[in-house]
């Protein structure tokens, strides 16, 4: 997997985003199962690489979520 940039995270959809944010973790697992076994992974940068893009793309979760919430908030207020 491939490391996603800001500008492509916000150009996927919802889904696309959690079936990428799946695979990711799905990834890590495996990374995480070879040094429990002790053994070296393939990629050694590829855990620290998906570690962050899993972060990318669950800031990016969340800042949708505040926005929509405070657009919930605005147009209750705005009706009083």
């Amino acid at each position: 997997m491939a490391i996603l940039r800001n500008s492509e995270i916000r150009e996927l959809g919802s889904e696309e985003l959690k079936d990428k944010l799946a695979q990711l973790q799905g990834d890590m697992m495996k990374v995480r199962g070879v040094l429990a076994s002790g053994g070296i992974p393939e990629h050694v940068g590829k855990m620290r690489e998906t570690r962050r893009t899993i972060a990318r793309i669950r800031t990016y979760e969340n800042s949708q979520a505040k926005a929509a919430t405070k657009d919930q908030k605005t147009v209750i207020t705005q009706k009083k």
